[in-house]
């Protein structure tokens, strides 16, 4: 097999950052990775082409060996075989993320893409620079009723085991994900939920007498709300509303969280959003998951240990040539007017790192990028307002 310099610089790098995989498991992991930045997909066929003339093996070959990798045990030809547990890549791809990180702080997001009728993968990425690396999933079979609850209890859980202590984790959910239940369950992790809810439900500000709905308090654009106090009648939730709503926005944001009113800002809940960019690169925006043929819920949670090592590399180098950008033969565009439209990434980190990565394979390279967060939005004080003041605000049709 000829030697290819970037391809076994790739799988050193994945064995170190996998130390607890078998060595020939991290070898064909970093092999899966590779060929799916090479093909721009993770359809087999597509892998398979790629590699074998690289390897210089035969088609066939080099597909049994892939395969091999998202098999169950019992599936697999010989004695003492092994199969691969998504679950125990979760601290590794964490580990990876955060190493360096000088503000121990980050967005996870807790959300679920849906593959047809087939599956329903149950997915927590960390939110990075307008995409979002998975690091914890669990893949479900379609069409059956099951609790999802356990399900994000025991993702939540693997992420907190990993970071370990001294880190401040905020809690992206959405109105779907809307549950009492859940809130508590992920500060009780010591995370801090920052939970968006429908606008029926009701919350009483600490000190009033009554409940309102939680619409109310963003009635108008504008202005904005937060205050400690009690949310739904029914399972009375201790917790902190911040409520707020921008002018030509459909709908406000309602956003349930345990800090106080004055530690957290509704814009943070923008990060949640990074998430659905995430999906998108696994789908038809990158790896092209959707066109996989695997039926076996087990064998597609495996086949994500590929699709997240996959999108981190990406994500990784290409967030290193963002914060490190390259002289230009012409200046930079001005920075917009304090108070005007925040500039656009004017690439997306995904399309960045693909195009680094295939140019450095080209030249007999391999790339290692970083991570480098962005800074956080700092909250902004919120005026106090009581009841009665509330009172005369509210108009009714």
């Amino acid at each position: 097999m000829p030697r290819h310099d970037p391809l076994y610089q790739w799988t050193d790098r994945v064995s170190t950052h996998f130390p607890d995989l078998p060595r020939t498991t991290a070898a064909v992991l970093a092999l899966w990775a590779f060929g799916l930045v090479l093909a721009h997909s993770c359809a087999l066929t597509a892998v398979v082409v790629h590699l074998a003339p690289l390897l210089g093996q035969a088609c066939n070959t080099v597909r049994q060996r892939l395969r091999e990798f998202y098999k169950p045990a019992a599936a697999k030809a010989g004695r003492g075989r092994t199969e691969l547990q998504a679950a125990d890549c979760c601290a590794p791809l964490v580990r990876w993320v955060t190493a360096g990180w000088g503000q121990r702080r980050l967005a996870l997001a807790p959300d679920v893409t849906n593959f047809g009728d087939r599956f329903h993968v149950l997915a927590c990425a960390i939110a990075y620079r307008g995409c979002a690396v998975p690091v914890a999933w669990s893949v479900l079979a379609g069409g059956q009723k099951e609790a999802w609850h356990p399900h994000w209890c025991a993702l939540l859980r693997r992420v907190q085991q990993a970071l370990g202590a001294g880190w401040e984790v905020v809690v992206l959910t959405d109105r779907g994900l809307e549950s009492a239940r859940l809130f508590q369950a992920i500060a009780a992790l010591g995370m801090h939920p920052l939970m968006r809810v429908k606008a029926g439900g009701t919350f009483r500000p600490a000190g009033w007498r009554r409940f309102y709905r939680l619409g109310a308090f963003a009635a108008g654009a504008g202005p904005r709300f937060a205050a400690a106090g009690v949310a739904y009648t029914s399972e009375r939730l201790p917790c902190t509303l911040l409520a707020c709503r921008q002018a030509g926005c459909a709908e406000p944001w309602l956003l349930l969280t345990d800090l106080g009113p004055a530690a957290a800002a509704p814009c943070w809940y923008a990060y949640r959003s990074w998430i659905e960019q995430g999906f998108k690169v696994i789908k038809s925006g990158g790896w092209d998951w959707e066109s996989t043929r695997l039926t076996a819920p087990d064998r597609a949670e495996r086949q994500w240990v590929v699709l997240a090592l996959a999108t981190l590399w990406l994500i990784e180098v290409g967030g290193a040539a963002e914060t490190g950008p390259r002289a230009e033969t012409i200046p930079p565009l001005p920075k917009p007017q304090a108070g005007g439209a925040p500039s656009k990434r004017p690439y997306r980190l995904f399309r960045l790192g693909l195009g680094l990565l295939l140019a450095a394979i080209v030249r007999g390279q391999i790339l290692q990028g970083r991570f480098v967060p962005e800074e956080w939005p700092q909250p902004q004080p919120v005026p106090e307002i009581n009841e009665h003041e509330f009172c005369s605000q509210l108009t009714y049709p």
